[in-house]
């Protein structure tokens, strides 16, 4: 069982589920303990001893693990959870949360973007309802999904929206057009910038570029996440 830390109710009260006896790692850092866990709805109620409280479902956790859900930091689940919002993949190894939009994201799309994301399809298919990022992401929310995800927007993917996939630099007015897109994209929810300079087209992108991206973000508190140009004999350049 998968689930998040909170410290200590009535010892004696009514809950839905208690899962006892498990080794706690709370995400602070420390060592994990040995404690009870009782949930009330989707909230947990408290972390401590419960021997005396009283629950719909006991779940035997000695000798078990219980913490947070885990983090995926660098989630490709962007198509899979289209087809399975269950995430049975992610979800059964305790991964709750899925990050997206290394490099590229699942919006903003132009009509050329979608139909060649449709042109490339293999295994899963899918109809491309959405434009932004965001209805992305409220695609997700509406079909019903088991994880919490979130999204960085693709540098790349605003390039491709603007420029296409040529090796070229963006004019002043292109560049202002990629500005744009991202200040969209952070006012509804993306996290900030990510990029994955190793690959084409990313790496046609001159670092300038990529500052005046993320200065956008900046404005939003956004973060920058980048697979690097190199990572061999380039590695301090990269």
């Amino acid at each position: 069982m998968i689930i998040g830390c909170g410290r200590i109710a009535a010892a004696d009260a009514s809950f839905d589920i208690i899962i006892k006896g498990g080794t706690v790692y709370d995400g602070s850092g420390g060592g994990g303990h040995v404690a009870d866990v009782a949930i009330r709805g989707d909230r947990i109620a408290g972390v401590g001893d419960f021997a005396k409280a009283s629950a719909k479902k006991i779940v035997d956790a000695r000798g078990l693990a219980v913490a947070p859900g885990f983090i995926n930091m660098l989630s490709w689940s962007t198509e899979s959870l289209i087809q399975d919002g269950r995430s049975q993949s992610e979800i059964r190894q305790g991964v709750t949360t899925e990050i997206m939009g290394e490099g590229e994201s699942m919006g903003p799309l132009n009509d050329r973007m979608k139909a060649r994301i449709v042109r490339e399809q293999t295994d899963i298919k899918f109809a491309i309802k959405w434009n932004t990022l965001a209805e992305y992401l409220r695609y997700l929310e509406k079909r019903g999904i088991s994880c919490n995800v979130a999204s960085f927007l693709g540098a790349t993917t605003v390039r491709e929206y603007v420029i296409g996939l040529e090796d070229k630099q963006p004019t002043p007015e292109q560049l202002d057009q990629m500005r744009e897109l991202v200040r969209t994209e952070m006012e509804t929810g993306a996290l900030g910038i990510g990029t994955s300079l190793i690959y084409p087209p990313a790496f046609y992108a001159k670092t300038e570029e990529l500052i005046e991206l993320c200065k956008v973000a900046a404005k939003y508190q956004g973060k920058y996440i980048s697979h690097m140009r190199s990572e061999g004999n380039q590695l301090f350049e990269g």
